[in-house]
């Protein structure tokens, strides 16, 4: 079976896992994490029901009390097994994934991830062994805390009445909530909940899902475009002008929130790939920036394990103390929303505070397809120290090697087969030559 990856279980339902595997996993879930009491939720997929009957399935033949949240997006999951205290959960989704992929996403108490390294390696060699339900199976009760979740989140809206928005949903789990918060103010595309996908593909890192939101940012004259991801986990913005505003760049805008307004002082996360921007935008704030892997399974972890303030990520997820050390597109977007109200009340537009915090040119995420990912990435690696020191090196998720006026990080995916660049430079000139230089050296490699 090839769903298990390093953050979750995910893949085309039925080529890459099916229905027995997934009554396997609920199974076994049980004695993986020592879990009695689980939370669960599903998204809108066409597939989701039948993953979701099969998993509660599981669960109740191991003997586990199971409650139902039904239809929700990723964060009401962490939120929800943090409030009430589940023993662990599991949230139905593919994320941004296209229609035909379903997947799981596993937590533990508190709303710990629950990575490869952490026990989806051994639950992936325990659903090879046949299950043999014993004892009276486990309850399924409905569990509705809608309402608590958008009471939660309600507190942090300020007046955002001067902005123009649009608002993409991307017929995911986002609509569940949007209108519940923001109201009638916006103007949504794609509000309904369809898992088809029948506008675009949930995935807003991909320029062709955004082209319609664009659109309707120029045709309205709007201040600001907002699209969520299929699972509502992660948030993206354009400006007003239509330009897609990278998400590494949010992690220093959320910094007038929480390091301004609030006064704290602390640990901010970014990940590997984030631009230098951030840090240099954020320190004089009074941040101290730790760099750590992609993912939640690691960036969740570690912001808990140092007590961070808040953290984010270059594909859109922002991790928050206040929200159980857990990442939410919702609460992302009403933070940096209320901030791009309050700079246009002080006469800048979203793409001037953008360009306050933006100090590299940036060559964005470039793919190649190589299968020996490790020798490539030592090339480049080794090219480079030959002809100088760099400032800085970091190898803990593939390699950030940083010089004084540009840097590189070359990585290979953990959900694709693929070895990851990104390059950032001072000047276009010294980007599109390094850039190049690098494409070089890993075209030799490529299949």
């Amino acid at each position: 079976m090839g769903a298990f990856h390093a953050y979750d279980i995910r893949g085309v339902y039925g080529k890459d896992f099916n229905a027995e595997d997934v009554y396997r996993i609920g199974f076994y879930l049980h004695s993986v994490l020592n879990a009695n009491r689980w939370l669960v939720g599903r998204d809108v997929r066409e597939s989701s029901p039948e993953i979701h009957q099969q998993l509660l399935k599981g669960l109740t033949d191991a003997g586990c009390e199971v409650s139902d949240a039904g239809l929700c997006s990723t964060p009401m999951v962490y939120f929800g097994t943090a409030r009430y205290e589940f023993e662990a959960s599991v949230m139905i989704t593919a994320s941004h994934n296209p229609a035909e992929y379903n997947g799981l996403k596993i937590s533990a108490a508190n709303a710990v991830p629950v990575g490869y390294d952490t026990g989806l390696n051994i639950l992936e060699q325990k659903i090879k062994e046949k299950p043999e339900p014993v004892g009276a199976p486990g309850l399924v009760i409905p569990f509705d805390f809608r309402s608590d979740y958008v009471a939660f989140m309600l507190p942090y809206k300020k007046d955002i009445s001067n902005l123009k928005i649009v608002m993409d949903c991307s017929n995911g789990m986002s609509s569940l909530l949007v209108k519940d918060i923001f109201g009638s103010h916006p103007i949504y595309i794609f509000e309904e909940p369809d898992g088809r996908f029948p506008n675009h593909e949930p995935n807003p890192l991909d320029m062709k899902n955004i082209v319609l939101l664009q659109q309707k940012v120029q045709e309205t004259g709007a201040d600001l475009g907002v699209i969520y991801d299929g699972d509502a986990d992660r948030v993206m913005f354009t400006d007003e002008l239509g330009t897609f505003i990278p998400p590494d760049l949010l992690i220093g805008l959320l910094g007038h929130y929480f390091l301004e307004e609030k006064g704290l002082k602390g640990k901010v996360i970014q990940d590997i790939r984030t631009s230098k921007s951030v840090a240099e935008y954020l320190v004089p704030m009074g941040a101290e920036m730790k760099i750590w892997r992609v993912g939640r399974a690691y960036a969740a972890n570690m912001l808990r394990e140092i007590d961070g303030i808040f953290g984010g990520e270059l594909a859109g997820h922002y991790y928050f103390k206040d929200f159980y050390y857990s990442d939410s597109g919702m609460l992302a977007s009403i933070l940096s929303i209320n901030l791009f109200a309050k700079f246009k009340r002080e006469g800048l537009s979203a793409s001037a505070v953008v360009g306050r915090i933006c100090k590299y040119q940036n060559s964005g995420e470039i793919n190649f397809r190589i299968a020996e990912k490790q020798k490539a990435m030592d090339t480049v690696k080794d090219y480079f120290f030959a002809q100088a020191s760099p400032t800085l090196f970091l190898d803990f998720d593939g390699y950030r090697v940083e010089y004084p006026d540009w840097w590189f990080n070359i990585r290979p995916s953990n959900t694709e087969p693929y070895l990851r660049l990104l390059v950032e430079a001072k000047t276009a000139a010294l980007l599109a030559e390094k850039t190049e230089t690098i494409q070089k050296l890993l075209s030799t490699f490529q299949s």
